[in-house]
Protein backbone atom coordinates (compact mmCIF):
# COMPACT_ATOMS: atom_id res chain seq x y z
CA UNK A 1 0.00 0.00 0.00
CA UNK A 2 3.08 2.39 0.57
CA UNK A 3 3.31 2.85 -3.23
CA UNK A 4 -0.22 4.32 -3.25
CA UNK A 5 0.21 6.53 -0.59
CA UNK A 6 3.05 8.09 -2.35
CA UNK A 7 1.72 7.98 -5.88
CA UNK A 8 -1.37 9.69 -4.66
CA UNK A 9 0.90 12.44 -2.67
CA UNK A 10 3.14 13.15 -6.35
CA UNK A 11 -0.31 13.72 -7.80
CA UNK A 12 -1.39 16.02 -5.07
CA UNK A 13 1.53 17.70 -5.33
CA UNK A 14 0.82 18.21 -9.01
CA UNK A 15 3.81 15.95 -10.73
CA UNK A 16 3.38 16.56 -14.70
CA UNK A 17 2.01 13.39 -16.43
CA UNK A 18 5.42 11.49 -17.65
CA UNK A 19 7.57 13.22 -15.76
CA UNK A 20 10.16 10.26 -14.73
CA UNK A 21 10.12 10.05 -11.07
CA UNK A 22 13.38 9.15 -9.09
CA UNK A 23 11.21 6.92 -6.47
CA UNK A 24 11.16 3.31 -7.38
CA UNK A 25 8.84 0.81 -5.69
CA UNK A 26 8.50 -2.77 -5.12
CA UNK A 27 6.25 -5.53 -6.70
CA UNK A 28 5.43 -6.64 -3.11
CA UNK A 29 4.42 -3.09 -2.07
CA UNK A 30 2.22 -3.07 -5.19
CA UNK A 31 0.41 -6.42 -5.33
CA UNK A 32 1.01 -7.29 -1.68
CA UNK A 33 0.26 -6.56 1.80
CA UNK A 34 -2.99 -7.34 4.24
CA UNK A 35 -5.08 -3.66 4.17
CA UNK A 36 -7.86 -5.36 2.20
CA UNK A 37 -10.57 -4.43 4.61
CA UNK A 38 -13.80 -2.96 2.60
CA UNK A 39 -12.32 -4.11 -0.70
CA UNK A 40 -13.77 -7.00 -2.84
CA UNK A 41 -11.82 -9.91 -2.80
CA UNK A 42 -11.32 -12.71 -5.38
CA UNK A 43 -12.41 -16.26 -3.36
CA UNK A 44 -14.00 -18.30 -5.43
CA UNK A 45 -14.28 -18.75 -9.14
CA UNK A 46 -16.53 -16.25 -11.45
CA UNK A 47 -19.69 -16.22 -14.02
CA UNK A 48 -17.91 -14.29 -16.37
CA UNK A 49 -19.75 -11.99 -18.76
CA UNK A 50 -18.78 -10.25 -21.54
CA UNK A 51 -18.31 -8.10 -23.06
CA UNK A 52 -18.86 -6.29 -19.47
CA UNK A 53 -16.08 -7.75 -18.23
CA UNK A 54 -13.70 -6.45 -20.70
CA UNK A 55 -14.41 -2.83 -18.63
CA UNK A 56 -13.73 -2.02 -15.00
CA UNK A 57 -14.22 -3.51 -11.88
CA UNK A 58 -13.87 -0.60 -9.34
CA UNK A 59 -14.65 -2.51 -5.94
CA UNK A 60 -11.22 -4.26 -6.23
CA UNK A 61 -8.10 -2.57 -5.30
CA UNK A 62 -5.84 -3.32 -8.43
CA UNK A 63 -6.55 -3.72 -12.14
CA UNK A 64 -4.97 -3.51 -15.21
CA UNK A 65 -5.24 -3.66 -19.31
CA UNK A 66 -2.22 -5.62 -20.91
CA UNK A 67 -0.92 -5.93 -24.42
CA UNK A 68 1.95 -7.49 -25.54
CA UNK A 69 3.02 -8.40 -29.06
CA UNK A 70 5.07 -7.61 -32.38
CA UNK A 71 4.70 -5.72 -35.69
CA UNK A 72 6.21 -5.78 -39.00
CA UNK A 73 6.46 -3.20 -41.62
CA UNK A 74 5.82 -3.90 -45.02
CA UNK A 75 10.19 -3.87 -45.67
CA UNK A 76 10.11 -6.24 -43.02
CA UNK A 77 11.25 -4.28 -40.29
CA UNK A 78 10.12 -5.73 -36.67
CA UNK A 79 9.18 -4.55 -33.76
CA UNK A 80 7.39 -5.31 -30.19
CA UNK A 81 5.33 -3.16 -28.32
CA UNK A 82 3.56 -3.06 -24.58
CA UNK A 83 0.45 -0.93 -23.60
CA UNK A 84 -0.45 -1.48 -19.94
CA UNK A 85 -3.23 0.38 -18.34
CA UNK A 86 -3.30 0.30 -14.20
CA UNK A 87 -5.99 1.32 -12.59
CA UNK A 88 -5.67 1.03 -8.59
CA UNK A 89 -7.95 2.00 -5.52
CA UNK A 90 -6.58 3.92 -2.74
CA UNK A 91 -9.81 3.81 -0.77
CA UNK A 92 -12.68 1.08 -0.78
CA UNK A 93 -15.13 4.37 -1.48
CA UNK A 94 -15.89 7.35 -2.56
CA UNK A 95 -15.87 10.25 -0.39
CA UNK A 96 -19.47 11.88 -1.82
CA UNK A 97 -18.17 15.42 -2.40
CA UNK A 98 -19.23 18.06 -5.27
CA UNK A 99 -15.76 18.81 -6.45
CA UNK A 100 -14.86 16.89 -9.84
CA UNK A 101 -11.43 16.17 -8.31
CA UNK A 102 -12.48 13.49 -5.56
CA UNK A 103 -12.11 10.00 -6.54
CA UNK A 104 -10.29 7.10 -4.78
CA UNK A 105 -8.74 5.62 -7.67
CA UNK A 106 -5.64 6.73 -9.52
CA UNK A 107 -4.25 5.66 -13.13
CA UNK A 108 -0.96 4.94 -14.11
CA UNK A 109 -0.33 3.39 -18.06
CA UNK A 110 2.91 2.35 -19.75
CA UNK A 111 4.26 2.46 -22.84
CA UNK A 112 7.09 0.70 -24.42
CA UNK A 113 8.39 0.25 -28.21
CA UNK A 114 11.23 -2.47 -28.97
CA UNK A 115 12.91 -1.59 -32.45
CA UNK A 116 14.52 -5.10 -33.38
CA UNK A 117 16.57 -3.01 -36.52
CA UNK A 118 18.26 -0.24 -34.42
CA UNK A 119 18.44 -2.06 -30.76
CA UNK A 120 16.69 0.82 -29.65
CA UNK A 121 14.44 0.53 -26.70
CA UNK A 122 11.85 3.01 -25.77
CA UNK A 123 9.37 3.29 -22.93
CA UNK A 124 7.26 5.85 -21.51
CA UNK A 125 4.74 5.75 -18.52
CA UNK A 126 2.43 8.74 -16.90
CA UNK A 127 0.02 8.96 -13.77
CA UNK A 128 -3.15 10.95 -12.96
CA UNK A 129 -5.88 10.97 -11.02
CA UNK A 130 -9.16 9.78 -12.00
CA UNK A 131 -11.20 13.08 -10.93
CA UNK A 132 -12.28 15.81 -13.96
CA UNK A 133 -12.04 13.04 -16.38
CA UNK A 134 -8.04 13.30 -16.87
CA UNK A 135 -8.41 9.35 -16.52
CA UNK A 136 -10.99 6.31 -16.39
CA UNK A 137 -13.24 3.29 -17.54
CA UNK A 138 -16.31 2.28 -18.56
CA UNK A 139 -17.56 -0.50 -19.96
CA UNK A 140 -20.55 1.22 -22.66
CA UNK A 141 -18.76 1.88 -24.42
CA UNK A 142 -15.76 0.37 -23.90
CA UNK A 143 -13.05 2.86 -23.33
CA UNK A 144 -10.29 3.01 -20.42
CA UNK A 145 -7.89 6.13 -20.91
CA UNK A 146 -5.40 8.20 -19.05
CA UNK A 147 -5.32 11.86 -20.87
CA UNK A 148 -4.62 11.08 -24.49
CA UNK A 149 -3.80 7.24 -24.32
CA UNK A 150 -6.29 5.17 -25.16
CA UNK A 151 -8.16 2.20 -25.48
CA UNK A 152 -11.28 1.23 -26.88
CA UNK A 153 -13.18 -0.89 -28.88
CA UNK A 154 -15.78 -1.39 -31.87
CA UNK A 155 -18.49 -4.53 -32.12
CA UNK A 156 -16.66 -6.39 -29.35
CA UNK A 157 -15.35 -9.07 -29.24
CA UNK A 158 -14.32 -8.01 -32.96
CA UNK A 159 -11.69 -5.19 -32.74
CA UNK A 160 -9.96 -3.63 -29.75
CA UNK A 161 -8.11 -0.18 -30.81
CA UNK A 162 -5.52 1.44 -29.14
CA UNK A 163 -4.27 5.04 -29.60
CA UNK A 164 -1.08 5.92 -27.77
CA UNK A 165 0.42 9.42 -29.09
CA UNK A 166 3.66 8.90 -26.96
CA UNK A 167 6.96 11.26 -26.91
CA UNK A 168 8.68 9.12 -28.60
CA UNK A 169 6.52 6.92 -30.82
CA UNK A 170 3.46 6.68 -31.52
CA UNK A 171 0.62 4.15 -31.79
CA UNK A 172 -2.53 3.72 -33.62
CA UNK A 173 -3.26 -0.16 -34.05
CA UNK A 174 -7.08 -2.21 -34.24
CA UNK A 175 -6.91 -5.36 -32.71
CA UNK A 176 -9.08 -8.22 -33.84
CA UNK A 177 -9.60 -11.55 -31.36
CA UNK A 178 -8.21 -14.53 -33.79
CA UNK A 179 -8.76 -16.75 -30.20
CA UNK A 180 -11.50 -16.93 -27.89
CA UNK A 181 -11.21 -15.33 -24.23
CA UNK A 182 -9.13 -18.33 -21.77
CA UNK A 183 -9.71 -18.37 -18.34
CA UNK A 184 -6.54 -18.71 -16.46
CA UNK A 185 -6.57 -20.84 -13.38
CA UNK A 186 -9.87 -22.09 -11.92
CA UNK A 187 -12.14 -20.73 -14.18
CA UNK A 188 -10.54 -17.50 -14.55
CA UNK A 189 -9.53 -17.61 -10.45
CA UNK A 190 -5.57 -17.59 -10.40
CA UNK A 191 -4.74 -18.37 -7.03
CA UNK A 192 -1.31 -16.91 -6.26
CA UNK A 193 -0.58 -17.91 -2.82
CA UNK A 194 -2.36 -20.30 -0.05
CA UNK A 195 -4.07 -17.08 1.58
CA UNK A 196 -7.56 -17.02 0.56
CA UNK A 197 -8.44 -13.90 -1.18
CA UNK A 198 -4.72 -13.79 -2.49
CA UNK A 199 -6.19 -13.89 -6.11
CA UNK A 200 -7.20 -12.29 -9.04
CA UNK A 201 -9.70 -12.75 -11.87
CA UNK A 202 -7.79 -13.48 -14.77
CA UNK A 203 -7.94 -13.77 -18.73
CA UNK A 204 -6.63 -13.90 -21.60
CA UNK A 205 -6.78 -13.39 -25.10
CA UNK A 206 -3.73 -15.08 -26.35
CA UNK A 207 -4.02 -14.37 -30.33
CA UNK A 208 -5.15 -10.87 -32.09
CA UNK A 209 -4.34 -9.93 -35.50
CA UNK A 210 -2.49 -6.44 -35.45
CA UNK A 211 -3.03 -3.45 -38.02
CA UNK A 212 -2.42 0.10 -38.29
CA UNK A 213 0.93 2.57 -37.77
CA UNK A 214 3.30 3.47 -36.22
CA UNK A 215 4.84 6.49 -35.76
CA UNK A 216 8.54 6.95 -34.81
CA UNK A 217 10.91 9.82 -34.87
CA UNK A 218 8.21 11.84 -36.77
CA UNK A 219 7.94 8.80 -39.70
CA UNK A 220 4.99 6.96 -40.12
CA UNK A 221 4.85 3.56 -40.55
CA UNK A 222 2.20 0.85 -41.70
CA UNK A 223 2.69 -2.31 -39.62
CA UNK A 224 0.93 -5.76 -38.99
CA UNK A 225 1.12 -8.39 -36.75
CA UNK A 226 0.22 -10.13 -33.91
CA UNK A 227 -0.96 -9.51 -30.24
CA UNK A 228 -1.63 -11.07 -26.74
CA UNK A 229 -4.26 -9.46 -24.15
CA UNK A 230 -4.17 -10.41 -20.27
CA UNK A 231 -6.96 -8.84 -17.99
CA UNK A 232 -6.66 -9.19 -14.23
CA UNK A 233 -8.15 -7.39 -11.05
CA UNK A 234 -8.00 -8.60 -7.90
CA UNK A 235 -7.02 -7.01 -4.15
CA UNK A 236 -4.51 -8.96 -2.64
CA UNK A 237 -2.36 -11.00 -4.45
CA UNK A 238 1.07 -11.95 -3.81
CA UNK A 239 2.06 -13.97 0.08
CA UNK A 240 4.45 -12.40 2.07
CA UNK A 241 7.59 -14.54 0.57
CA UNK A 242 7.20 -14.05 -2.62
CA UNK A 243 9.44 -11.49 -4.69
CA UNK A 244 8.28 -11.77 -8.24
CA UNK A 245 7.76 -13.43 -11.05
CA UNK A 246 8.36 -14.51 -14.94
CA UNK A 247 5.73 -14.61 -16.82
CA UNK A 248 5.67 -15.88 -20.57
CA UNK A 249 3.07 -15.23 -23.42
CA UNK A 250 4.37 -17.46 -26.41
CA UNK A 251 2.64 -17.74 -29.75
CA UNK A 252 3.68 -20.86 -31.36
CA UNK A 253 3.97 -21.60 -34.86
CA UNK A 254 1.78 -24.84 -34.89
CA UNK A 255 -1.24 -22.52 -33.53
CA UNK A 256 -0.61 -23.50 -30.09
CA UNK A 257 -0.48 -20.26 -26.80
CA UNK A 258 1.52 -21.21 -23.93
CA UNK A 259 1.18 -18.90 -20.66
CA UNK A 260 3.24 -19.41 -17.93
CA UNK A 261 4.07 -17.47 -14.65
CA UNK A 262 6.71 -18.69 -12.46
CA UNK A 263 6.35 -16.80 -8.95
CA UNK A 264 9.83 -17.06 -6.96
CA UNK A 265 9.96 -16.65 -3.39
CA UNK A 266 12.52 -14.86 -1.05
CA UNK A 267 14.81 -18.26 -0.87
CA UNK A 268 15.11 -18.81 -4.56
CA UNK A 269 12.70 -21.46 -4.50
CA UNK A 270 9.35 -21.72 -7.43
CA UNK A 271 6.46 -21.05 -5.87
CA UNK A 272 4.15 -24.32 -5.88
CA UNK A 273 1.10 -22.21 -7.14
CA UNK A 274 3.10 -21.14 -10.34
CA UNK A 275 0.52 -21.81 -13.15
CA UNK A 276 -0.07 -21.41 -17.12
CA UNK A 277 -2.38 -22.73 -19.78
CA UNK A 278 -2.24 -24.20 -23.32
CA UNK A 279 -4.85 -23.07 -25.65
CA UNK A 280 -5.33 -22.80 -29.56
CA UNK A 281 -8.05 -21.18 -31.81
CA UNK A 282 -10.46 -23.31 -30.31
CA UNK A 283 -9.93 -22.44 -26.85
CA UNK A 284 -8.38 -24.35 -23.67
CA UNK A 285 -6.28 -27.34 -24.23
CA UNK A 286 -4.81 -27.65 -20.71
CA UNK A 287 -3.42 -26.44 -17.20
CA UNK A 288 0.02 -26.25 -16.61
CA UNK A 289 1.67 -26.75 -12.91
CA UNK A 290 5.14 -26.63 -11.60
CA UNK A 291 5.43 -30.16 -12.02
CA UNK A 292 4.66 -29.93 -15.78
CA UNK A 293 7.02 -27.38 -16.39
CA UNK A 294 10.82 -26.87 -15.70
CA UNK A 295 12.78 -23.35 -16.16
CA UNK A 296 16.41 -22.66 -16.23
CA UNK A 297 18.01 -19.65 -16.79
CA UNK A 298 20.56 -19.91 -19.36
CA UNK A 299 22.17 -16.27 -20.29
CA UNK A 300 21.80 -12.89 -18.07
CA UNK A 301 22.05 -9.37 -19.17
CA UNK A 302 23.35 -6.95 -16.56
CA UNK A 303 21.10 -3.21 -16.02
CA UNK A 304 23.68 -2.36 -13.51
CA UNK A 305 21.61 -2.17 -10.84
CA UNK A 306 19.71 -5.06 -11.78
CA UNK A 307 20.81 -8.32 -13.81
CA UNK A 308 17.86 -10.36 -15.68
CA UNK A 309 17.91 -14.23 -17.13
CA UNK A 310 17.53 -12.86 -20.96
CA UNK A 311 17.74 -16.48 -22.16
CA UNK A 312 15.76 -19.41 -20.59
CA UNK A 313 15.61 -23.26 -20.94
CA UNK A 314 11.84 -24.45 -20.69
CA UNK A 315 10.88 -28.20 -20.78
CA UNK A 316 7.17 -28.80 -21.33
CA UNK A 317 5.71 -32.04 -20.62
CA UNK A 318 4.62 -33.50 -23.28
CA UNK A 319 6.98 -31.97 -25.78
CA UNK A 320 10.06 -34.16 -27.39
CA UNK A 321 12.69 -31.32 -27.09
CA UNK A 322 13.36 -28.33 -24.40
CA UNK A 323 12.94 -24.71 -26.34
CA UNK A 324 15.13 -21.80 -25.73
CA UNK A 325 13.07 -18.74 -24.80
CA UNK A 326 15.48 -15.83 -26.34
CA UNK A 327 15.55 -12.09 -25.80
CA UNK A 328 15.23 -10.64 -29.67
CA UNK A 329 16.81 -7.68 -27.09
CA UNK A 330 18.70 -7.86 -24.10
CA UNK A 331 17.96 -3.88 -23.01
CA UNK A 332 14.10 -4.26 -22.67
CA UNK A 333 13.96 -2.92 -18.89
CA UNK A 334 11.28 -0.79 -18.56
CA UNK A 335 13.29 1.99 -16.07
CA UNK A 336 9.93 3.49 -14.88
CA UNK A 337 8.81 3.74 -10.99
CA UNK A 338 8.62 0.27 -10.92
CA UNK A 339 11.71 -1.61 -12.76
CA UNK A 340 10.63 -4.66 -14.88
CA UNK A 341 12.06 -6.31 -17.83
CA UNK A 342 9.53 -6.66 -20.81
CA UNK A 343 10.05 -7.67 -24.03
CA UNK A 344 9.83 -9.80 -27.17
CA UNK A 345 11.58 -13.21 -27.75
CA UNK A 346 12.08 -16.11 -29.97
CA UNK A 347 10.65 -19.62 -29.11
CA UNK A 348 13.21 -22.61 -30.90
CA UNK A 349 13.70 -25.98 -30.44
CA UNK A 350 16.63 -27.05 -28.20
CA UNK A 351 17.96 -30.01 -30.46
CA UNK A 352 17.75 -28.36 -33.88
CA UNK A 353 17.57 -24.67 -33.21
CA UNK A 354 14.22 -24.68 -35.45
CA UNK A 355 11.69 -21.47 -34.98
CA UNK A 356 9.32 -22.42 -33.08
CA UNK A 357 7.08 -19.19 -32.54
CA UNK A 358 7.41 -15.82 -30.82
CA UNK A 359 6.20 -14.61 -27.70
CA UNK A 360 6.53 -11.81 -24.52
CA UNK A 361 8.69 -12.33 -21.41
CA UNK A 362 8.10 -10.25 -17.99
CA UNK A 363 10.41 -10.27 -15.39
CA UNK A 364 9.43 -8.88 -12.00
CA UNK A 365 11.42 -8.11 -8.94
CA UNK A 366 14.73 -8.49 -9.71
CA UNK A 367 17.50 -6.49 -8.08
Amino acid sequence: MRWLIVLLLLLLAGCESGEQQEATYSVTDLLGGTDTAGYARALQPRDFRFPADHGPHPEYRNEWWYFTGHLQARNGREFGFQVTFFRNAITPVVVESSSAWRTNQVWMAHAALSDLATGEHYAEERFSRQGANLAGATTTPLRVWLENWKLSAGELPSTWILDLPAESYGLALKLSPLSPVIRQGDAGLSQKSAEPGNASYYYSIPRLAVKGELTLHGERVAVSGSAWLDREWGTSALGPDQTGWDWFSLQLADGRNLMYYQLRNTDGSTDPYSRGSVSDANGLLGRLTPAQVDLVPVRYWDAGDRRYPVEWRMTVKGEQYPWRIRALLDDQEMKLSVHYWEGAVEVVNEETQQSLGRGYLEMVGYR
